[in-house]
């Protein structure tokens, strides 16, 4: 049989970059970019290759397994889903609906069938006990947008392709291929930038891949950019630099958010975050003069105890300069299939709250940093079933040593994974989805947040042996087996469960923007399933255009710029004008993230090994001088939550003050069942996390900044 070409979206991180797959038998004999693709023409990165040993990884399970006394045991899919019935409906009976709890993991969103499947499924169970690895990294935004356009998924992006001037504080697209801004081939858009005379400019503790490649590169002290973001407002306020826009007069509350910028001058805030005054005005000078300029932040402003107040200012800096909602600033999407639209009435927040902590659900979600409290906890409500899918929380949650403490407390856990890792070692039954290249795959909840409008789907380049199952089958039968509510909900429910996702995805198409139903009369060039089997190359709709005020979701269709929520938390930012004194733990730790490792499960693949992908300790030579620390030393950093061993990397890439290591990593458990992973096991920074040091608007984990100490190992 001669070799097939198929063509893919790889699923892997936020860029949708397709690919060409050599196939033979049913295996892939080689994987490249698709040159043709309308969105990444060509590119690719390692991770795209990886697909490859993801399908062929011996230690992904294939069939369902139970655990025994005598170890893991392969199961039948009728007992396995026999038993996930039987047991989580025994723990409704005795406790409640709350009894049980859900965590979604990050390959939820990027896995066609799980996202089109997953929110009815958790819907059946009726409970409120719902978690996801998003409230670790992305909350704030969400919270921001809710906040002020009326819909936490309305999320603006960079039209990177027409900018001219760009200011990113604590993302580093160069590895995470551009995160709530989805475009493939990061390095050579900021090269384009570069070449027609604009600038990039890079705001970070650390030198990142992005700062390498930046114009310009700002060391900046961790859980200090919200005073540096105050001092560029008040430095356009002094200047009388803020323009009449169209986004400004949708805009309510200016003068007040000038008065509140007042006390945040350059000169004061100069000494605190590390950037001087004259630089700081250099900053600013350039944001005025590019006529095409965004400030752009992700993680590094998430993952803080000021995160939410740091999307909040990026925002209405954007919004002050004229950039919101206008070509060459920030824009708005509409995709084909418009999620913001279709789940407009679940963009609520604050309903109800936890248990434990009393901290209130956002989106329809509590915070993955009380998931522990809330399993170990006793009383009314305690979590005693647990279901995890497509997560690791015992690597990805802070004081993960409290969450392998709570899985092991479980009365049972269901995970719905590909591997027995260090969270699905605890489950009481594994149910492994086919995945990758043996799944269709429509991207549509990263073309939100893509910078073009584009469609793409691609039909599964691999078939599946009769012993697996597809992800959305797995949804599907527990939504049937679980569904808890009254007569009308349940005929609702069989309904959805039993159309297949192809047809929820061309209905979706269909009735969408683009689509054949999607106006008032049949568009013969409309989109729908059929047509875009036609072309695996993808389909260009549009570029990004102005839609406000049409597209505001506030009651009153304007633009919320100083949310009452945010001015109050601001009273907390005056303490940080006060220089820190010495701490029992003087140095900040902050993450960082590898090209080559984007989930903790992508450490089993081979492929990915080696390159810059090394679990190290980053320490300024001047700290590993008063330290004593020799280089490649193996040091032992700690808080007040725990302590790691970890080997020192003495590297001037990072400011004085401050420790970088990765996140995700730590597969030494003698349960993992993954090989690779556990020959280059690295060390879990979550076990030097206290899980109450959060941002307290959004409730996202404050990672970066978190206080630690070093100390030399002695040789005994």
């Amino acid at each position: 049989m001669p070799n097939t070409i198929k063509y893919r979206t790889c699923h892997l991180c936020e860029a949708m970059c397709g690919l060409e797959i050599e196939v033979k038998n049913n295996e892939v004999v080689a994987i490249k970019g698709h040159k043709e693709d309308i969105y990444s023409r060509g590119h690719i990165c390692p991770k795209g290759i990886a697909l490859k040993d993801l399908h062929n990884d011996p230690n992904r399970l294939k069939q369902p397994v139970k655990k025994t006394a005598s170890g893991w045991q392969t199961i039948s899919w009728e007992e396995a889903f026999d038993i996930a019935e039987r047991e989580l409906k025994k723990i409704r009976k005795k406790y409640g609906n709350d009894a049980i709890a859900t965590y979604t993991g990050n390959p939820t969103v990027h896995n066609t069938g799980t996202a089109i499947t997953l929110y009815d499924t958790i819907n059946a169970l009726n409970t409120r006990n719902r978690f996801a690895s998003h409230s670790l990294d992305s909350v704030p935004v969400f919270l921001v947008n809710q906040m002020m356009f009326g819909h936490a998924m309305l999320a603006p992006i960079p039209d990177i392709d027409h900018l001219d001037y760009m200011l990113i504080i604590g993302a580093n697209p160069m590895a995470s291929n551009g995160s709530f801004m989805s475009t493939p081939n990061i390095r050579e858009k900021i090269k384009a930038i570069q070449q027609k005379g604009g600038k990039v400019v890079v705001i970070d503790p650390r030198k990142t891949e992005t700062a390498n490649k930046a114009s310009e590169h700002y060391f900046i002290h961790p859980e200090k950019d919200v005073l540096l973001l105050l001092a560029i407002i008040n430095e356009l306020v002094l200047r009388d630099a803020i323009p009449s826009s169209k986004a400004l007069s949708l805009a309510d509350h200016l003068e007040e958010l000038k008065v509140m910028v007042q006390p945040y001058s350059k000169e004061k805030v100069a000494p605190i975050t590390g950037i001087s005054t004259e630089e700081i005005a250099h900053i600013v000078d350039d944001l005025i003069q590019y006529p095409n300029s965004v400030v752009y932040g992700r993680l590094g402003v998430n993952t803080q105890s000021y995160g939410t107040l740091c999307q909040w200012l990026i925002t209405s800096i954007n919004v002050l300069l004229g950039k919101l909602d206008e070509p060459g600033g920030l824009l708005f999407t509409l995709p084909a299939i418009d999620y913001v639209t279709l789940m407009a009435h679940e963009s609520k927040m604050f309903r109800y709250s936890s248990r434990v902590k009393s901290y209130k659900e956002i989106v329809g979600e509590f915070p993955t940093a009380t998931l522990a409290d809330e399993i170990l906890t006793k009383g009314k409500n305690q979590i005693r079933g647990f279901i995890s899918i497509a997560g690791n929380p015992a690597r990805s949650a802070p004081n993960s040593q409290q969450v392998e403490k709570a899985l092991v407390d479980l009365e049972f856990m269901l995970a719905i994974d590909m591997y027995i890792n260090e969270t699905t070692q605890h489950a009481d039954l594994i149910m492994p989805p086919a995945v990758g290249l043996e799944t269709m795959h429509y991207s549509f909840v990263l073309h939100m947040i893509a910078t073009r409008n584009t469609a793409k789907f691609s039909p599964a380049p691999l078939s599946i042996s009769k012993e697996q199952r597809y992800d959305w089958q797995i949804m599907s039968e527990l939504q049937q087996r679980l569904f808890t509510g009254n007569i009308f909900q349940r005929i609702k429910s069989n309904i959805m469960s039993r159309i297949h996702p192809k047809t929820k995805l061309d209905l979706a198409l269909k009735t969408g923007a683009y689509g054949v139903w999607g106006g008032r009369f049949l568009r013969k060039d409309g989109l729908s399933l059929k047509r875009l089997e036609k072309h695996p190359e993808g389909l260009e709709l549009s570029s990004l255009k102005p839609v406000f005020p049409k597209r505001l979701f506030t009651k009153n269709k304007r633009i919320e710029l100083m949310p009452e929520l945010f001015a109050k938390e601001m009273e907390k930012v005056k303490q940080l004008l006060t220089l820190e004194k010495q701490e029992l733990y003087p140095l900040k730790l902050i993450g960082r993230r590898h090209l080559r490792s984007n989930n903790s499960w992508m450490h089993n693949l081979s492929i990915l090994e080696g390159g810059s992908r090394t679990c190290t300790m980053m320490i300024h030579p001047d700290d590993a001088k008063t330290h004593e620390i020799e280089p490649h030393e193996v040091v032992e950093v700690y808080s007040d939550s725990g302590s790691i061993s970890i080997k020192a990397e003495v590297t001037t890439d990072i400011i004085q003050g401050t420790i970088s290591i990765p996140h995700g990593w730590g597969h030494h458990g003698e349960g993992v069942q993954m090989e690779t992973a556990k020959r280059n096991a690295g060390v879990n920074i979550n076990q030097l996390m206290n899980h109450d040091r959060l941002d307290p608007l959004s409730y996202t984990m404050a990672f970066n900044g978190h206080p630690v100490a070093i100390r030399k190992i002695e040789s005994s």
